[in-house]
């Protein structure tokens, strides 16, 4: 089966109604699975994570941009975290039976689309990258929104992709690439000098002579009193986290300045965390197939699962999602009816009206399962609305457009799974 993960970048970390509204068109394609959301409000930025079939995430990307570009002004936006679009960067990463090569035509693709239908200039960067120094995406987003206002127009190295040699007034420009899997990883500094964070972030990046595939910057995090280095791992097997900890902490002491913690944004491979567990901890012989998680899940059983969590006195899942498994089991047997129908020879003179129908029961199994995820995230999200506060009309008012736009997507879920069947 083929996966692909993409890593939307969305210039809003502070107004959950508008980044709630970017992830729900994404995840209105079938057969795209949320893996992971966050929201910083010091970088004023959220990292959304999605995965699924090549076709069905670029469609989601896709739909995340066009709802980025309705919803963010950059004119109005501020945060730590350079940008230079409302959508900032697109990255397809390669998972499951999907080249890298597969990934750079994806983002290709998707960056010709966003140009032509949303008017926004397109830079494509990592591997999709067509100049060499585009590999590199703080190169790409050197000046940001503000500075490439004009340096799109007049300098030939800023010239984009694809689109117009001019800025969308409100959503700036976007990057769109491929790449390997990329760690977040920031390390909390206990001052809020953010001289020393920079400081620290030029030694221990690799253009800076520190250590190689490390990307970093370094931020003030006001509302917390403290600074932070932000570095991006982009080979996290070859620079593992626990190298760039160690670095940073050390020019911390030099400075004087403690390390109060770090984090990690978005998600991470197990085998990362693996990595750092063994360092510190001074594993003799260990196997990563001694961890308890990883040997159950060799024992798991999906169905079995599914069917306790369905039993259980909660309102999710419940008949909607219960509805797109029936729908789900029954492409799947028309699914292998068709398979069987596609190796007998004896009817041959038929494969060329049963291919299509193999093809897209397919296709169907994974909509109907994303449809059984969506009706219980749809359920959720109006429970979610109830509890907003009502003691002002305002209140009031943001409580009740919330309920009524909940109350929409959970009936079209249902709806949706009607029409497929």
């Amino acid at each position: 089966m083929k996966i692909v993960e993409c890593v939307p970048n969305f210039s809003e970390g502070r107004r959950k109604e508008v980044v709630d509204e970017i992830v729900r068109s994404m995840l209105s394609v079938p057969g795209v699975k949320l893996l992971d959301q966050e929201m910083d409000p010091d970088h004023n930025r959220s990292v959304i994570t999605i995965a699924g079939s090549p076709e069905s995430v670029l469609e989601a990307a896709f739909r995340g941009a066009q709802k980025a570009v309705e919803l963010i002004d950059l004119n109005k936006h501020s945060g730590e975290h350079p940008r230079m679009g409302a959508v900032d960067v697109i990255p397809f990463v390669p998972i499951e039976d999907v080249t890298m090569e597969d990934c750079i035509a994806l983002a290709e693709k998707l960056g010709k689309r966003i140009a032509e239908e949303l008017n926004v200039p397109v830079y494509l960067y990592g591997e999709a990258a067509r100049r060499p120094e585009r590999r590199d995406l703080a190169y790409v987003r050197k000046g940001e929104f503000e500075g490439l206002r004009e340096s799109i127009k007049t300098d030939p190295k800023r010239e984009p992709d694809f689109g117009p040699r001019e800025v969308h007034p409100t959503a700036g420009a976007v990057a769109v690439g491929a790449r390997k899997i990329l760690v977040a990883y920031n390390v909390n500094l206990g001052t809020p000098d953010v001289s020393v964070a920079k400081k620290i972030a030029k030694r221990v990046r690799a253009k800076g002579g520190g250590l190689a595939f490390v990307k970093a910057l370094g931020f003030e995090l006001k509302e917390r009193g403290i600074s932070q280095v932000s570095m991006n791992m982009v080979d996290f097997e070859k620079t593992p986290l626990y190298a760039a900890f160690e670095l940073v902490k050390l020019y911390a002491d030099r400075y004087g300045v403690p390390v109060v913690g770090s984090e990690i944004v978005g998600l991470v491979p197990q085998r990362a965390l693996v990595d750092v567990a063994d360092f510190y901890l001074k594993l003799e012989g260990f196997k990563p197939d001694q961890i308890i998680e990883a040997r159950l899940k060799e024992n798991a059983n999906p169905l079995e699962d599914y069917l306790s969590e369905l039993s259980m006195p909660t309102p999710t899942p419940g008949g909607g999602a219960v509805s797109a498994f029936s729908l789900a089991q029954g492409y799947a047997l028309l699914s292998m009816v068709a398979g069987l129908t596609l190796k007998n020879k004896k009817y041959q003179d038929r494969w060329e009206y049963v291919k299509p129908v193999y093809e897209e029961a397919g296709k169907r199994i994974s909509e109907a399962l994303s449809l059984m995820e969506e009706d219980s995230r749809a359920f959720e999200r109006f429970m979610e609305a109830l509890k907003l506060p009502k003691e002002t009309e305002e209140e009031k008012k943001k409580r009740n457009e919330a309920k009524e736009q909940a109350l929409r997507w959970a009936a079209e879920v249902p709806l949706r799974t009607a029409r497929a069947a």
